[in-house]
């Protein structure tokens, strides 16, 4: 009877509040920051760590740079898509690997992820964060340990970064990708000089025209990422994304794709991540 007692009072603790579920899963989240010469500035980030992280210190661990949407901030996945609970509770039950994962800070006004030139963040992103993060922290730091995935215009983000870069990526899982320029009034509102320098940068680096235009020898260099599409029938972002499954296929570039019902919300990127750190885990099983 006693043992019941204390389940019932534990159960009211956590439904409460007053005892968060991190503290009986283990891994957590921190937030930090860096330093940035290339953007004259300190950056924010968060970082899911592990339990075991601290004790296991002989341990390294394979890492995944996960990024937000636009307009977002780095505290995004650990607060709306509750990364702390489905990375840890994936971990538990042996459906994820240990690994790291670093959700980085793009700036909340210029809201992207590419080099304009006043604000180098694509240059500050692969010479200062991935060195800083690999070098402070026990990561394996190879490609067959490193993956990327992103929503919205981190999903941009992770396609644009994976294939300017894929000898660093071993996979590369967009969620709802926006892809290039689109109509997006109906989100954010009337158009306005930052918004529509935001819609150039992105268009500069239209994902589907990336695929469609690479040659022979990026083809191949493709051809080593593991590439997963996942995205809402309900999503204003779906025709493109399916315009870009296209040009993988057109390029015979191997993917994954899920379409699932679902819009372009936090409650589609939340159930995403059940998908996304499974399949990363396998991808980077298959190499262990």
């Amino acid at each position: 009877m006693q043992k019941y007692f204390y389940l019932t009072i534990l159960l009211l603790f956590m439904s409460s509040g007053i005892v968060s579920a991190q503290f009986f899963i283990g891994g957590k989240i921190e937030y930090k920051t860096m330093p940035s010469k290339i953007l004259n500035e300190d950056r924010e980030y968060s970082i899911f760590l592990p339990k075991g992280y601290d004790e296991n210190t002989d341990k390294s661990y394979p890492i995944l740079y996960l990024l937000h949407g636009g307009g977002a901030s780095h505290k995004e996945w650990p607060e709306q898509g509750k990364l702390v609970q489905v990375a840890s509770q994936l971990i538990d039950s042996k459906e994820a690997t240990e690994m790291i994962i670093v959700c980085p800070e793009a700036n909340k006004t210029f809201m992207n992820y590419f080099n304009s030139p006043e604000w180098r963040y694509q240059d500050y992103f692969f010479e200062e964060m991935i060195p800083y993060i690999e070098s402070n922290y026990r990561v394996i730091g190879d490609k067959k340990h490193r993956a990327i995935a992103g929503l919205s215009m981190g999903g941009g983000g992770t396609v644009v970064y994976a294939y300017s870069h894929p000898e660093l990526f071993n996979v590369a899982f967009e969620m709802s990708g926006y892809l290039y320029r689109q109509d997006i009034s109906s989100f954010v509102g009337p158009s306005n000089p930052t918004l529509d320098k935001m819609q150039q940068l992105v268009e500069d680096n239209n994902c589907v025209k990336l695929i469609r235009n690479a040659d022979a020898e990026k083809v191949a260099a493709l051809k080593t990422v593991n590439w997963f599409i996942d995205c809402g029938d309900d999503d204003f972002t779906f025709v493109p994304n399916m315009e870009f499954v296209l040009a993988l296929k057109e390029k015979q570039i191997p993917y994954e794709l899920r379409v699932r019902n679902g819009g372009h919300i936090w409650e589609y990127w939340h159930s995403a991540l059940y998908i996304a750190l499974p399949y990363i885990s396998d991808c980077f099983r298959e190499v262990e």
